[in-house]
């Protein structure tokens, strides 16, 4: 009787040091509240909108002979002209590329899931110049349904040269932002567009009224880049407040 009346007082002695030590027992998991989380990636209501002026008198547009292409050709009934100057009847110009060039905040933008789409109709490419972001898809559309490639010619990213010989849709995408990349068909000489890559989603291409428009900003201080082909860049700073509007404009000048 006394032996196990010993040996239970040494056996609850044994479980209160271990539980005055802790006992092994696993500490509680930290709240939510106690883990660190990444800082909110920047975001903003601001934008910058505008447009693209043009003054003095655009060069002749070169002729394009497409009659080794019947299917091609024939949907130009007028004759098909190059798109190195498009000016529209308002005084704007078409096809330039605006995008924030300077005073982001330094983070990884999203990139968008939804594709920028690249057609080939009429033996042209649809748009002549288009924006995309870095890691974004490419969707390449062969809408003529005669072999077109896609052979874009960039000076960082890694080079491709696609064949499409029927109707279909291929996809690439670029690992690098580089402005601008041009792309040529080897079929179709006349074949030319332009790509612009950023690493974030802030840009925009002049229409057919020379409008644009960025918008998401984050306030800030900013520079705005304007690219042309033929006539080069511009660049204008401008403050963008939190949630606020600004209008800005790029004026280009012909001979």
């Amino acid at each position: 009787m006394l032996r196990r009346e010993a040996g239970l007082l040494v056996f609850l002695g044994v479980a209160l040091a271990l539980a005055s030590c802790g006992g092994g027992a696993e500490p509680p998991a930290p709240s939510a509240e106690d883990q660190e989380s990444p800082p909110p990636a920047a975001t903003g209501a601001g934008t910058i909108s505008g447009v693209i002026n043009f003054s003095g008198t655009a060069p002749e547009a070169e002729p394009i002979f497409m009659d080794a292409e019947a299917i091609c050709a024939e949907q130009y009934p007028d004759g098909a002209f190059g798109e190195t100057v498009v000016s529209n009847p308002n005084g704007t110009l078409q096809n330039v590329f605006v995008y924030v060039k300077e005073g982001l905040p330094d983070q990884e933008w999203p990139v968008s899931s939804e594709g920028v789409l690249l057609d080939q109709s009429g033996c042209r490419y649809h748009p002549h110049v288009l924006g995309i972001q870095a890691g974004q898809t490419l969707i390449i559309r062969n809408s003529d349904g005669i072999l077109h490639n896609i052979h874009p010619m960039p000076v960082v990213n890694r080079p491709f040269n696609l064949g499409q010989p029927v109707e279909m849709d291929s996809e690439k995408s670029f690992a690098t932002p580089e402005v601008m990349i041009p792309v040529e068909c080897d079929v179709h000489d006349w074949m030319l567009g332009y790509i612009g890559v950023l690493s974030h989603p802030f840009f925009a291409v002049s229409g057919s009224d020379g409008s644009f428009s960025i918008s998401g900003l984050p306030a800030g201080d900013y520079v705005v880049e304007a690219w042309h082909e033929l006539y080069g860049t511009q660049t204008i700073a401008v403050s963008i407040a939190e949630g606020g509007t600004e209008q800005i404009e790029f004026t280009y000048a012909g001979s």
